[in-house]
């Protein structure tokens, strides 16, 4: 079914709820090591994507390999075992506002592992300082910036040592710079971790900036209508809703 380069197969996927069809006939491969892109309008399905990618919820129909494991097939303890190979940011970050970003990050660690504490700690130290954070273990949510709790949030994502980082819609709320700066860390971590990245946007200058490959959904036609490297894309398609879309407000620079 994949090859030992392919990481994740989406496979005939059907998204619906209850009996409206949300996306159909999704067939595509994201390589370990992409950063991967879901895209499209508002409204096409891309964060109903990422919870059927992320078993929160079950597709209609078809299937989503890792690797050589059917994730929705398999039995609950394959994929308590697939998922705890996966870290996700979501939107908002998604830290518990009654606690600091130590005890965030460590969360995690605290649940699935049998680590004592004094190696808990030191791993949240090696977390936080990867993306950044380093002194600020003892500040609450509502005491840092929005970007700040982006990266407490991949801080997070990356306590267990994923092999796949999920995100929706990172630069959300995000000011330019703040938005940038998410993106070179993307990258780094990326480079340095080794770990395949999925993420869901429609900010352009992320897509281009970090984007290897994408996919791109349509709300019209309830399917996918492109895939490929985002500027690839950009260069090659000839489909009037793909361009529309990579080529609102500056064309991306070389």
């Amino acid at each position: 079914m994949t090859t030992a380069a392919v990481h994740i197969t989406v496979h005939d996927l059907i998204m619906a709820y209850g009996s409206v069809v949300v996306q159909r006939d999704l067939n595509f491969t994201i390589q370990r090591g992409d950063i991967f892109i879901i895209m499209g309008g508002s409204g096409c399905g891309k964060s109903t994507l990422l919870k059927h990618l992320i078993g929160l919820q079950a597709p209609a129909q078809g299937d989503v390999w890792y690797e050589d494991r059917n994730f929705w097939a398999a039995s609950p303890g394959e994929r308590e075992a697939i998922k705890r190979r996966i870290g996700v940011l979501f939107q908002s970050g998604a830290l518990l506002s009654s606690m600091t970003l130590a005890e965030n990050v460590a969360l995690p660690l605290e649940t699935y592992t049998t680590l004592s504490p004094a190696q808990i700690r030191d791993i949240v130290a090696i977390k936080l300082a990867l993306v950044g954070l380093s002194g600020f273990e003892g500040y609450l949510p509502n005491e840092i910036s929005g970007g700040m709790k982006k990266r407490a949030g991949l801080a997070r994502a990356m306590a267990l040592d994923p092999d796949i980082l999920f995100f929706d819609e990172p630069s959300a709320g995000l000011d330019p710079i703040s938005s940038r700066l998410l993106d070179d860390l993307i990258l780094e971590l990326r480079e340095s971790l080794g770990a395949t990245v999925v993420i869901v946007t429609h900010e352009l200058a992320s897509i281009f900036a970090i984007g290897t490959n994408s996919v791109f959904l349509d709300a019209d036609s309830k399917t996918m209508i492109a895939q490929g490297g985002p500027k690839h894309l950009l260069e090659t398609t000839e489909d009037p809703k793909v361009r529309t879309f990579l080529t609102r407000g500056s064309l991306p620079q070389d």
